[in-house]
């Protein structure tokens, strides 16, 4: 495939050659968004537009080209290219998620005798836990109601994207004295 310049110069070519753009089926002149344009349509997508628009700003402005059939074909085949690396991304992510679900983490706190930690326990915490698991998670990811203040069994969401949550059981225990 060409490359954005060679594009470029092949779109502006054309229009100083005094041809008309080809028309799409809406009236409009089609073109292939190199860059997202807002609020138009995002890059790589055809959209159609008044062949003023295109001559006079996303041509010269380097923001589109004409979409010939062969950009077609290479905007189709590069989208099943994305749509196969998204469906291995979902995959793995499920499985990340089933395997959270059947662990469970210990972290321990200081607290007094009633049970309530002198600090809290964040998700700072449940990620350098899962870390030892060899699960690697970031904080914005772990989804608390609030800070885990007292000694006890813990259900925490865990959002993994793509609109895959998960739990994990997350037991905040006393720390062990070292008894000498």
């Amino acid at each position: 495939m060409s490359t954005t310049v060679e594009r470029n110069k092949q779109a502006r070519k054309y229009l100083r050659s005094g041809k008309r753009l080809p028309l799409g089926p809406g009236g409009g002149v089609q073109l292939l968004l190199i860059q997202t344009v807002d609020p138009l349509g995002k890059q790589g997508e055809i959209v159609e537009v008044k062949p003023g628009y295109a001559n006079n700003y996303l041509i010269p402005q380097g923001l589109a080209t004409i979409a010939t059939e062969h950009h077609k074909r290479m905007v189709a085949k590069h989208k099943a290219k994305l749509a196969e690396i998204r469906k291995k991304r979902l995959t793995s992510l499920q499985s990340l998620a089933d395997e959270l679900k059947k662990k469970s983490v210990s972290i321990e706190a200081n607290a007094n005798e009633e049970g309530h930690l002198y600090g809290s326990v964040g998700p700072d915490d449940i990620v350098k836990a899962l870390r030892g698991e060899n699960l690697v998670l970031t904080a914005d990811q772990i989804r608390l109601a609030g800070p885990l203040k007292e000694l006890g069994l813990y259900t925490v969401r865990i959002y993994l994207g793509h609109d895959i949550e998960s739990e994990l059981k997350v037991w905040v225990v006393p720390v062990v004295q070292d008894v000498k």
